[in-house]
């Protein structure tokens, strides 16, 4: 039985999980990390494999893993990759998914936070891409501006984020602009350089160079 992400994606359970642990990191002070975060992840990851060429099942795999990769903040955000992993193996088995897929899945799930990240396969480097590419004004929660941290400062300096895939060149480029009144562009540098160090490598795994345009400006 081949799971779907339709499926995935109605189940009240991973709904369930999916907003008490955005709440869990509203509470710590942490950025949007609720459907609009896994929808978009879920929608980069899978356009970046399909436009490469990937199977459809490997494509669907990819969004399912994107949209269930943050599950584990339910439990604390402390080793949330190893916890989500391992809520999505005993979901994705009672649902019936077959074992190679749902081994595609929490491994992908299993290697996306920053300090232990690494891209194993094409589906976690599709969902690294995704997930540390999520950098948007709409991911603040803090109405203060006058109380901004640095992560509020930075995504809500962000005012137009695209990942753009050019096949030809073989390059996959995370496009922002940046309103520098709000924020330096060195601050970006700042907070998210460990991921655009971990956007590369996942990008080298799918046969891509990675690219970071900052207010029509190659940085990376």
């Amino acid at each position: 039985m081949n799971v779907t992400f339709e499926e995935v994606k109605n189940s009240p359970e991973i709904r369930t999980y999916i907003t008490q642990a955005d709440a869990s990191l509203t509470a710590l002070g942490f950025t949007e990390h609720s459907f609009a975060h896994v929808g978009k992840c879920a929608e980069v990851a899978s356009r970046i494999l399909s436009q490469l060429g990937y199977t459809e099942r490997e494509v669907e795999l990819a969004k399912i893993a994107a949209f269930m990769h943050d599950i584990g903040n339910v439990v604390n955000r402390h080793s949330h990759a190893i916890s989500g992993a391992t809520m999505a193996f005993r979901i994705l088995d009672n649902m019936g998914m077959e074992p190679a897929d749902v081994a595609a899945v929490i491994t992908a799930i299993g290697h996306h936070d920053d300090s232990t990240a690494f891209p194993v396969n094409a589906i976690a480097a599709a969902l690294i891409l995704a997930d540390k590419t999520d950098v948007r004004r709409s991911r603040v929660r803090n109405n203060d501006i006058t109380s901004f941290d640095i992560h509020d400062r930075v995504n809500y300096a962000v005012e137009r984020s695209d990942v753009v895939l050019d096949i030809p060149q073989k390059i996959v480029t995370l496009s922002l602009s940046i309103n520098t009144q709000v924020c330096a562009v060195m601050d970006y540098f700042e907070i998210f350089l460990q991921r655009m160090v971990l956007c590369r490598k996942a990008a080298e795994v799918l046969q891509l160079q990675f690219h970071l345009e900052i207010n029509g400006q190659i940085l990376l």
